[in-house]
């Protein structure tokens, strides 16, 4: 307990130190005792840029309780600590969802959850109406389909390079049209938001994506049509990116903050 007999802070890991752990810590590390992990060879870096009164470890075996870990590091760092984490009884809260469209990684993860007692936890990301789809879910859908629109500079160092001349691209170009399993698999950094609309919807296999590379586009922008026993709907999300960080859309940040603040906090909205 505090020397000031007040309650004592929640504990959380971050596993990841790049632009969306950074957002989270600045805005929720003084209400939580912050642990973030990074890979070998950062730590002495990451010490130097963290806030004060933040850890930093390179092995998740240093933190002595998991009861809330957050994913900021991308589909390896969920391959790489997701058994571990759960297997340990705690509750990790994946960021980079597509990593979940690998069959044997969500099983493992499944069975470790199982073994062990812990949660796995998705967040919405850069989308909203999540909640809405995975209660249609429940009378029943007929078709879900997504459509992702980024700018050029968004599909940089991916398979859309393969597909479209992104320096001289005039028009929207499409550089992905199946489903939702594929589109996360083939553009790991891309098509998060894929995986979670799948996920809370028809499945992988059954959710329509379309990634489309757009000159004229400003930012990154969503589009979600459902339908089923519901009825119908349609939402459409425009969103900025994470300064200095093209692929990765500010609310995904800032749904990670939300997600923290509803685990942490005494109200959850």
């Amino acid at each position: 307990m505090p020397k000031d007999g007040g309650q004592a802070k929640p504990s959380l890991v971050l596993i990841g130190w790049g632009a969306i752990g950074r957002l989270v810590l600045e805005r929720v590390g003084e209400e939580a005792e912050a642990t973030v992990l990074v890979r070998p060879g950062r730590l002495e870096a990451a010490r130097a840029a963290l806030p004060s009164g933040a850890r930093v470890v390179d092995r998740l075996e240093a933190v002595e309780a998991l009861p809330l870990v957050f994913e900021c590091g991308g589909h390896g760092a969920v391959r790489e600590h997701g058994e571990a984490v759960l297997a340990r009884g705690g509750e990790l809260v994946v960021v980079s969802t597509g990593a979940l469209a690998d069959p044997a990684l969500f099983a493992a993860l499944t069975a470790a959850a199982e073994r062990g007692g812990g949660r796995l936890s998705l967040v919405p990301g850069a989308v909203g109406g999540i909640d809405a789809l995975s209660a249609a879910r429940e009378g029943g859908l007929s078709r879900v389909a997504y459509t992702g629109r980024k700018p050029p500079a968004g599909w940089r160092g991916t398979a859309a390079e393969a597909v479209v001349d992104l320096d001289r691209l005039k028009e929207p170009a499409e550089v992905y049209r199946g489903n939702a399993g594929e589109a996360a698999r083939r553009y790991p950094q891309n098509a998060n938001v894929a995986g979670t609309i799948a996920l809370a919807g028809l499945g992988l296999e059954a959710t329509e994506a379309t990634l489309i590379a757009d000159p004229a586009a400003t930012g990154n922008s969503h589009r979600i049509e459902a339908e089923g026993a519901f009825g119908r709907f349609s939402l459409e999300f425009s969103g900025k990116t994470l300064p200095g960080n093209p692929k990765t859309s500010m609310m995904a940040a800032l749904s990670v903050i939300r997600a923290v603040r509803n685990r942490i906090g005494r109200i959850a909205i």
